[in-house]
Formats: C-alpha cells, structure tokens, sequence
C-alpha cells in the first residue's frame, strides 16, 4: 500500500476529537494532558490549543518548545506529531481559532484573563493503522509545506 500523504493524514485527524499533548518538564520529566483537536478545520501541519498563562502546559513550552501530539482511533489507528510548540497571545490571531465550545473553559472568550493559544508546528508524522504503518517528515517553505518519509529526532 501507498504511504499516506499529509492529506490523508488530515482526513483521519478530522475524526478524532481527543489529543495528548506531552511536553518536558524542568526537571527533565514529561507532562501529558488531554486536549481537544478541531475536527472542523482541516489539518496543515499545524494544530491549535488553548490554554491557561499559569497552566505548566505554558511554563514547560516556554522552557522546551518540542512537544508530542498523540491521537488514537477506531480500527487501530494511531497519530503520532513531534513538533515545536509556539504560544500566541494576540487576539487576533486567536480569533481564527476560537470556536464557542471553548466558552466551558475560558467564559470570557478570548478576553478571559490569562487566555493562551498554543500553536504546534508538525516536524514529524508517524501513523500506525492495523498493519499499515509510516512517518512523514514535513518541511515547511514560504508558500507550501512538503513532507518526505523519514522522520528525524529532535531534542
């Protein structure tokens, strides 16, 4: 069988609603929480969180921004995203982010105090679905994003 593309990779990505985001800790550790993936927005390479200022989420990318994004699906599917974690503290550009389920966490919307947008930029995709498996590496130009099949460890 073919290997995916990141397209296919996005498909599979649009039904999955539960991410594990991992990030390190100071003292050398991992942090893992559970976040909500958008299925709505169709995946690029990047994916969008939001958060707290204070949360050890912001404190650990602030330190060390390589982050671990995992996803599980039905059929034996699972994600796997290395990437570099940015945060975004202009409301702009959280705007084109925000969607009004988010309102159960930050009440005030983007104008909740201490609202953080975090930005993962993909650097590596492995994929495991029953006895399929890949990784695609994605390489990022000005006007497009590339993806070839061999992942590299950054730490």
């Amino acid at each position: 069988m073919a290997a995916k593309t990141l397209k296919d990779i996005a498909a599979k990505l649009a039904n999955l609603d539960i991410a594990i985001l991992t990030t390190h800790t100071s003292k050398g550790q991992v942090s893992s929480l559970p976040i909500s993936n958008n299925g709505k927005v169709e995946y690029d390479g990047n994916s969008y969180y939001f958060t707290h200022e204070g949360s050890r989420t912001v404190q650990d990318i602030l330190e060390n921004p390589h982050v671990h994004l995992n996803f599980e699906g039905p059929r034996r599917l699972y994600i796997s995203i290395v990437g570099t974690a940015h945060l975004i503290r202009q409301k702009a550009a959280m705007r084109k982010h925000w969607v009004p389920d988010l309102e159960a966490w930050f009440k005030n919307g983007i104008d909740t105090p201490g609202v953080v947008l975090v930005h993962v930029q993909a650097n590596c995709i492995k994929y495991c679905e029953g006895e399929e498996e890949g990784e695609l590496q994605i390489q990022y130009s000005e006007n497009a994003v590339a993806h070839n099949n061999s992942c590299v460890a950054t730490g």
